[in-house]
């Protein structure tokens, strides 16, 4: 009992000191987090290879696991991404990615939730690095104008931040974004869009109609393959182009979830919600279409993402894939962070990350 009652009394001792130094402990182990995340550089780690990381794996929907649309992709030592949805560049620094790395962005598309991000991962990687020159934007025609619109968007912003940091910061050479549009391929062609360091980024179109245009994207580097689609409906153009490669990114809305969405909206009276979810459904592959071109094609493996509706509660899965892990099953359903290996010269396909 004695003994009991001492280490009771030396605990509430040590409690208290630690309470009282609380401050001191804290400060040291802020050090060691600022050490870490600030020294942090996930591109010089990784080994040889093509990776890809989501940095966002959702769609126009708020998700507590799925940002706005957005996938890093690293061939090497070079550091791009594919859309640039809500939260994204933050994600990224949140992976480890540091901005200032970043190389260039490509576009699939100019709908709100793939671009809305543009000017905040402009801003942090002219401040965040040292190059001389803009963020490079690819997209199909109509890129221009996008580009132009954050940079008017953005203007002032430049001036202060170049008045408040100068020229080592924040030099005006580097200010923004840069436009570099491509004509959008024809159904069964493809066009580079941009090449070195063994890198090969190819362009080749989808279909989201009514939104023109519209293309998704193959990478290749050293033996790996990996091909990006944006939001499209189910298309010979992607299988055709996806045949082989080792992962396949496919865009998946679930009709049954949305339905459900559309029946309860109308439950409601509620016109506007019942009207978007009536038409959004005409314009997306489905997880059983997305898991057949898969097949189809002999990819490797299938990552969803762009995933509409949200996944939040337990089961939704099974009703999300709604059939399809029978027709593919080499799949992962994607959420923020979800990361994969693929090492230069192999046939391996690595997850790496299952999320943030």
């Amino acid at each position: 009992m004695k003994k009991a009652v001492a280490v009771l009394g030396l605990l509430t001792v040590l409690i208290l000191v630690a309470y009282s130094q609380r401050a001191g402990i804290a400060a040291r182990l802020l050090e060691r987090g600022l050490m870490a995340r600030m020294g942090a550089d996930r591109v010089a780690e990784l080994e040889d290879g093509l990776h890809l990381a989501l940095c966002g794996a959702g769609g126009p929907m708020p998700a507590p696991r799925a940002s706005g649309p957005c996938v890093a992709v690293i061939a090497g030592k070079q550091l791009f991404v594919v859309d640039v949805g809500t939260d994204s560049p933050r994600n990224l620094t949140r992976l480890g990615y540091q901005p200032g790395r970043l190389q260039g962005v490509f576009l699939t598309h100019f709908h709100s939730d793939h671009i809305d991000g543009l000017g905040e991962l402009g801003t942090l990687r002219w401040a965040g690095g040292d190059s001389l020159t803009p963020l490079p934007v690819y997209g199909p025609p109509g890129v221009e104008r996008v580009v132009d619109g954050f940079n008017a968007a953005y203007a002032q912003d430049f001036s202060y931040r170049h008045a408040h940091h100068g020229d080592l910061v924040t030099p005006l050479s580097a200010a923004g974004l840069q436009a570099f549009p491509f004509a959008t391929p024809p159904m069964g062609e493809r066009v580079l869009v941009y090449e070195a360091g063994g890198l090969t980024v190819e362009a080749l179109a989808v279909d989201h109609s009514p939104v023109e245009p519209a293309v998704g994207y193959r990478f290749r580097y050293k033996g790996r393959s990996l091909l990006i689609t944006g939001d499209t409906v189910k298309l010979a153009n992607i299988e055709q182009f996806a045949q082989g490669v080792d992962l396949l990114v496919h865009e998946a809305l679930a009709p049954n979830l949305v339905n459900m969405m559309h029946d309860t909206a109308n439950k409601l009276g509620n016109e506007i919600m019942a009207k978007i979810t009536h038409d959004i459904l005409d314009y997306h592959a489905t997880p059983v279409e997305a898991a057949e071109t898969a097949r189809d094609a002999g990819v490797g493996h299938l990552l969803y993402y762009h995933i509409v509706p949200p996944l939040v509660i337990p089961g939704q899965r099974a009703l999300f894939l709604n059939g399809a892990e029978k027709i593919f099953p080499n799949y992962t359903i994607g959420e923020d962070g979800v990361s994969f290996t693929l090492p230069a010269n192999s046939d391996e396909i690595r997850l790496t990350r299952k999320r943030i």
